[in-house]
């Protein structure tokens, strides 16, 4: 998992050099959006791969061939996470991975709502894979207009901006009433003791996730908003799950080590997704 992951962060790093080499401030940030997004994304599919028999499960019991779909979503993960790290093709691949989000919504994490509607974990979960879709749909809108069909593209910029801003809404609110557990995307996890500042750090989140959140769907300086709220969980990233993920890593146990790896790589991904919203909004707004 980490060896796809990086694997394609220096490609991406390396597809991404000239935009970077050009921004200026907080715009390098927002210049390495889709590394942030493709990285994640091999990470994920590199598990699937490893360990398809173990997710077989997932898979709804209606639905026949459970080992097949394990591994081709694997593949699938793969092949999107070259094609954003590179921006190839990206109207494709961020169309399809959008569609396959939604659909394991509707048939994965709805269901589990509909029987527990008082877990909370279940809408945080519900919101963040629709965030994770919406913003593979800004990917694939920024590249369609990019190719003269602004129509069609900015439907789907439109879309996964409505859907990160009510991510960022629910998830402002349970970091100030759960300021325990970790930050960014507020799971099951608490903040481990030794890292300090928890309640700071958790109600600095909770504040930037609503205040972002807000401007996100009036649509008014969106491209402020999603950067410094996308900046603000890359440094989470690095500076909170960064050792959480080595504390994991140095971990006997497999399972603790794949936690620790989910953990880094799926608020990478949440951060990903909300630089990949600020690259898609005009620098005018």
């Amino acid at each position: 998992m980490c060896s796809a992951g990086i694997l394609i962060f220096l490609i991406a790093l390396w597809a991404a050099r000239t935009d970077l080499a050009k921004a200026r401030g907080l715009d390098k940030i927002v210049a390495l959006s889709n590394l942030c997004y493709a990285t994640p994304l091999a990470v994920f599919g590199a598990l699937h791969l490893s360990a398809a028999k173990d997710l077989m499960p997932m898979v709804p019991k209606y639905i026949p061939w459970h080992l097949f779909w394990a591994y081709f979503f694997g593949f699938a993960l793969v092949a999107a996470s070259l094609s954003i790290a590179t921006k190839i093709q990206v109207q494709w691949s961020g169309l399809l991975f959008g569609i396959a989000m939604f659909s394991f919504v509707a048939m994965l994490i709805i269901p589990g709502v509909v029987a527990t509607p008082n877990d909370r974990f279940g809408w945080t979960l519900i919101l963040r894979e629709s965030s994770f879709g919406g913003g593979a749909w800004i990917l694939a809108g920024s590249a369609m207009r990019e190719q003269g069909r602004g129509q069609w593209g900015s439907k789907l910029i439109t879309v996964g901006r409505v859907l990160i801003g009510m991510a960022c809404l629910l998830y402002g609110v349970e970091h100030f009433l759960h300021p325990a557990n970790v930050p960014g995307v507020p799971l099951e996890k608490f903040m481990p003791p030794w890292i300090p500042g928890h309640a700071g750090i958790a109600y600095v989140t909770g504040a930037l996730l609503l205040i972002a959140g807000v401007f996100i769907l009036l649509n008014k300086k969106t491209r402020m908003a999603a950067t410094y709220l996308g900046t603000w969980i890359v440094l989470l990233v690095l500076f909170v799950y960064g050792p959480i993920l080595i504390a994991s890593l140095m971990d006997p146990s497999v399972a603790v080590q794949i936690e620790g790896i989910n953990y880094f790589f799926d608020t990478l991904l949440f951060g990903g997704t909300v630089l990949v919203l600020a690259s898609a909004s005009p620098r005018t707004d």
